[in-house]
């Protein structure tokens, strides 16, 4: 069958062979999109009522919230001018810089609170455990002993312990 028609059309048996392969393919797949698709259109239509109703919806409440903040405007805005020029209880000495030290000027067996708190690093809270573990064991023999201070690791360790000796 393949020898009459390749000598009617001119091509060999194997061209005949792979162009009807071709063409088979392409049927089987046309066949395949048009069962997937379906008979649908190529435009989907969708209702779009729910979301009206809900943009009308949020429209006319920021409508209503925008008329009651202009009415409640003049007293919001003398509200914030209170609390914007409230100063009272700022603590304005957190906001100043730790003074300098110098090496080996805090004796870290007798030092107070606020000479710790000089330290880099060092705020209250860690201030008052170095105080606490000193009393729980004694003075401090070795200036490792700092690290077992809760809040104190080994880079903290390292920053302030040019500025400690033990006496």
């Amino acid at each position: 069958m393949f020898e009459k028609i390749s000598r009617k059309i001119g091509f060999t048996e194997i061209e005949i062979k792979v162009i009807l392969f071709l063409v088979i393919g392409f049927l089987i797949g046309f066949g395949i999109k048009i069962i997937k698709n379906g008979s649908s259109s190529k435009y989907k239509s969708y209702d779009y009522t729910r979301e009206d109703s809900l943009f009308d919806f949020y429209k006319a409440n920021a409508e209503k919230n925008w008329k009651d903040k202009e009415k409640n405007k003049d007293s919001d805005l003398v509200e914030i001018k209170r609390e914007v020029l409230n100063l009272e209880g700022i603590n304005y000495k957190k906001g100043e810089e730790k003074k300098l030290l110098d090496e080996n000027s805090i004796n870290i067996n007798s030092a107070g609170n606020d000479e710790l708190m000089s330290l880099p690093g060092i705020g209250e809270k860690t201030a008052q455990n170095i105080i606490d573990l000193r009393t729980e064991r004694g003075k401090f023999k070795k200036m490792e002993e700092l690290k077992d201070v809760k809040g104190i690791g080994e880079a903290k360790f390292n920053k302030i312990k040019k500025f400690l000796y033990i006496k």
